[in-house]
């Protein structure tokens, strides 16, 4: 005898609809989606196709985040709200929740039992019933198991060809071409519909729009300004997520922030906090110690006990303003909330004729409502040192975009605008004898800082030209030491590595079919991604292959570069540094003109990667007197360095600087023989003092010239 068992709760299934999946309509009703703002012409192109005799299944397809299922959100609405045609008036729509039908179908025809039971409820409600299935390329292979080629897509297919079934989806460009349009019978019964990305201006209405519901839910005062700036600052420096969702994060987290920050103890309540348990530990230590009796220590506890006195009593009312502050915002957010709600009956009431009831919202209720929030802003704005910030502007929504993105676009305080003033004069502290290089980046630096560059292009590209030795890559790393405190925080790239042409794969990824192209990606593609604020530093561009060079055209045009995904990286808060030695030559026998060097360049690159740089800076050659400035700052580094280790003083004579700098210097290796020479005949010899245990802490070596030779010796004690 032969039992089949099939788990109770799959024998009969009442409602699949709503086990499975969730009515939208009802949510609609209940006021429980979110507002959709501005999307009406794709809503009349929804139900244009819903109203068609054939293919009236359609799916919406655009890249993540653009709205596609707000749209149909937006259409659940409509159809509460009757503003839809006649013939999908009183339909429900219902969202399928794939992994839900799929989860606990351990036994073979579990799946199926429950997808009929699905259908056949759709079949029982006599066309008044639209399925929603989001990301529905998930239908094509659903369900398949062992031997069986059933899935979600086949079961649904012939209802679909029959008319019986009202079908939306809404996938991502890439899905679609992956799973749908492989699947021509499917393909065919679905009517594709575009969902471009909003505009900026069409996502600062739709921000609009949704902002008293976040104002409600976060209980805060979001400005108009924060909306501009939402949509604006995204646009520009998220280039990874699309508008309006980007937009609509920004300002949640902003919200959110401001939020966080309203349920901590406000700062002055905190500090007098701190000050009070400090009195109280003190006079509770005064009292317990054997001197308590002293004169001066009864002095200094009636000092205390005045001080505690007047501390609680500041103390007492800075919490009773906090709660007084606390009580109005939440009856504002009240307020806010209720006319929300009576907003959101309004449509519903007119489309139903119930016109007596939206008559007493509209013109009875709603004003009530929004006389008494006014007053409870007034009485918000009246009030002096407020404890509570509850209001988002643009400067919270930069931040937010900082945070994400790791790019300083907040606004510049006073102590950053002084340091950006004196940039040039900073970076010359460190380079010596290129004013020309220095004066021309640091304008580049302060334009991008104001928000007068170019948007669309990197903040400044470069071509550094000279003879070795002459301060390029100094200025680089000296750059990034002032943007950034740290000298390291720069993306180097020797091109010395890309001397091949299949190097181009180590840039931005290999190509697919190749070994690596699931990997990490490319060594400049995902260091940008990851710090898109940055210094790109290609050190001796020349020897890089001229096809590598191919992809820096985009770069310094468009700010852009494809990678081996496919993915857009974005350049456009990038400074772009190139090195060369190209006309190395010419500039230490004499300085060329710029025609001079532009012909000198064309015999090496392209026109059009010439023709891209912002600036190309000839470095002079280093004369003895700069030089001489050079090896001051490396013996002043060489003594921060010996009393950071040892504390150990070093102590050089006038002269030693123009020994070293005459020793050293030879035009055609410019200032790199510095460092030899002082790690030869100063560094050399200061660890053999140091070995020898003849240094104390605190004493100091005397660097010095005799006889035509440096002279390294431990100052004698008087």
């Amino acid at each position: 005898m032969h039992a089949s068992w099939t788990p109770a709760e799959d024998k009969e299934i009442k409602d699949p609809l709503n086990q499975f999946g969730r009515n939208l309509t009802q949510l609609a009703l209940e006021r429980k989606l979110e507002l959709v703002i501005n999307r009406d012409e794709e809503i009349r192109s929804l139900v244009r196709i819903l109203s068609r005799k054939t293919k009236n299944n359609p799916v919406l397809v655009g890249e993540p985040g653009v709205g596609k299922t707000a749209i149909v959100e937006g259409l659940a609405q409509k159809i509460i709200e009757n503003q839809v045609p006649e013939n999908l008036k009183n339909k429900k729509v219902y969202e399928l929740n794939i992994s839900s039908i799929i989860a606990g179908t351990s036994y073979r025809g579990q799946f199926e039992e429950r997808m009929q039971s699905i259908l056949k409820k759709i079949e029982e409600a006599n066309d008044d019933i639209i399925l929603f299935i989001d990301e529905i390329h998930m239908i094509v292979g659903a369900g398949q198991s062992g031997e069986s080629s059933l899935d979600i897509a086949n079961m649904l297919k012939p209802m679909m060809a029959r008319g019986q079934l009202h079908l939306i989806g809404a996938t991502t460009l890439d899905e679609y071409r992956k799973h749908i349009e492989k699947d021509s019978a499917l393909e065919r019964r679905m009517q594709k519909i575009y969902i471009a990305e909003p505009s900026v201006q069409d996502t600062i209405t739709i921000l609009r729009g949704i902002k008293e519901r976040y104002e409600t839910f976060h209980e805060v005062k979001i400005k108009d300004e924060a909306l501009v700036a939402a949509a604006n600052l995204s646009a520009r420096y998220i280039s990874d997520r699309f508008l309006p969702d980007k937009a609509i994060d920004l300002i949640d987290e902003a919200a959110s922030n401001i939020k966080t920050e309203m349920k901590y103890i406000p700062e002055p309540i905190e500090k007098l906090n701190y000050e009070i348990a400090k009195l109280e530990i003190e006079k509770a230590a005064i009292e317990n110690s054997v001197d308590k009796n002293l004169s001066n220590n009864k002095d200094r506890i009636i000092s205390i006990k005045e001080n505690l006195n007047h501390l609680k009593e500041e103390h007492s009312k800075l919490i009773n303003q906090w709660n007084h502050e606390k009580e109005l915002i939440a009856k504002l957010s009240s307020y806010k909330d209720n006319i929300d709600d009576l907003r959101r009956q309004l449509p519903i009431l007119q489309s139903e004729g119930k016109y007596l009831e939206a008559s007493k919202i509209m013109y009875v209720l709603i004003p009530q409502l929004q006389e008494a929030k006014k007053e409870i802003e007034n009485k918000l704005s009246s009030l002096e040192n407020r404890l509570i910030k509850e209001t988002i502007d643009e400067e919270e929504v930069a931040n937010i975009v900082s945070k994400w993105t790791k790019i300083p676009i907040t606004k510049l305080l006073e102590s950053q605008k002084t340091k950006l003033l004196n940039l040039a004069s900073n970076l010359a502290k460190r380079i010596k004898g290129q004013p020309e290089a220095i004066k021309l980046v640091s304008e580049a630096i302060k334009r991008n800082k104001v928000n007068i560059n170019d948007p669309n292009r990197p903040i400044g590209s470069f071509l550094f030209l000279g003879p070795t030795g002459v301060g390029k890559t100094e200025l680089a790393k000296a750059l990034a030491a002032n943007l950034f405190d740290d000298e390291s925080h720069i993306i180097r790239l020797d091109m010395s590595e890309y001397m091949e042409k299949h190097s181009v794969s180590k840039l931005i990824g290999s190509p697919p079919g190749y070994i690596g192209y699931d990997d990490n990606g490319g060594q400049l593609s995902e260091k940008v991604r990851q710090n898109p604020y940055s210094i790109i530093l290609f050190d001796e561009i020349e020897k890089a292959h001229i096809d590598v060079l191919n992809i820096l055209l985009q770069i310094l045009d468009d700010g852009m570069l494809s990678d081996n995904k496919g993915r857009k990286i974005n350049f456009k808060n990038t400074i772009i540094i190139m090195t060369s030695n190209v006309a190395s030559e010419e500039i230490i026998n004499r300085m060329p003109t710029k025609e001079e060097i532009n012909a000198i360049l064309l015999k090496k690159f392209k026109p059009e990667f010439i023709n891209r740089i912002d600036e190309i800076i000839p470095f002079d050659y280093l004369g003895l007197n700069n030089i001489k400035e050079i090896v001051t700052l490396e013996l002043d580094k060489l003594n921060k360095r010996i009393k950071d280790n040892t504390k150990i003083n070093l102590v050089f004579d006038d002269n030693v600087a123009y020994f070293i700098a005459t020793k050293a210097y030879n035009p055609a290796f410019g200032a790199r023989n510095i460092k030899r020479y002082i790690q030869n005949n100063i560094e050399n010899k200061i660890a053999d003092l140091i070995l020898s245990n003849k240094v104390k802490d605190d004493s100091s070596i005397i660097v010095s010239l005799e006889n035509n030779d440096l002279s390294v010796e431990l100052q004698q004690e008087n």
